[in-house]
């Protein structure tokens, strides 16, 4: 664990800091604070964190607004952390730039270990065109994947889904998100369209379709690719 890596907490809830700040500095993060939305706008422009965690509920502002704010200029992973846990609120925030959300109380090793695979994910090279997982390969030069070095026939819409996914790597994207970048903005509210894609390249890269490890659901949100 490199020590310069800050995480900058933006939450209006000392006990929650305090929890944060034991937590990841036990696992060798610098910790950065601020109670408010205004103060966390001006840490993340001094401090310049690896990874950012956000309340939606601060006393100032709005999270999303703040969240909004961020996207604006910061390119690093922003995870919510927020008691608010309807389906609107998450898809909300993930579609306007948050790469994971978590709703209080949270598990700490979870939250681990999302920090771990956004920081992984960012600090990855996206033009690097091998991707490999595990014993599946996704060759970007060839538009080619292969599988335990078999080569999978996949369409070009399955490719194009699977690359997506891969290249976002622990991060829930939202059905809407997915459609607009594969099929275009008359898409968005396509969402059985989008199951049944996700169905089909199930069959062709998991080991077990009925028990996915690759392509996860997110009830209600979307999919998160985990290698």
């Amino acid at each position: 664990m490199n020590n310069a890596e800050t995480i900058l907490i933006i939450d209006d809830e000392v006990q929650i800091r305090r929890l944060l700040e034991i937590t990841l500095s036990a696992n060798g993060y610098k910790i950065s604070e601020a109670a408010t939305g205004r103060d966390g706008l001006i840490h993340a422009a001094t401090v310049h964190p690896v990874l950012i965690i956000l309340d939606l509920g601060l006393p100032d502002s709005d999270g999303i607004e703040i969240l909004k704010k961020l996207r604006e200029w910061y390119l690093k992973p922003i995870i919510i952390l927020s008691v608010r846990s309807s389906e609107d609120d998450i898809i909300r925030a993930l579609d306007n730039g948050a790469n994971d959300y978590l709703t209080k109380p949270f598990r700490t090793g979870e939250l681990l270990a999302r920090i771990r695979v956004a920081i992984r994910q960012s600090l990855g090279s996206s033009d690097d065109p091998l991707l490999s997982f595990g014993n599946l390969t996704i060759d970007q030069a060839s538009h080619t994947v292969r599988k335990k070095d078999v080569l999978l026939k996949l369409t070009s819409t399955e490719y194009s889904l699977l690359v997506l996914l891969a290249k976002n790597e622990g991060r829930v994207l939202t059905h809407q998100f997915i459609l607009k970048e594969i099929w275009g903005m008359g898409y968005q509210e396509q969402t059985q369209y989008l199951r049944v894609f996700m169905a089909q390249l199930r069959k062709k890269v998991e080991d077990d379709p009925a028990k996915p490890t690759l392509l996860n659901t997110e009830s209600g949100i979307g999919y998160r690719f985990r290698g």
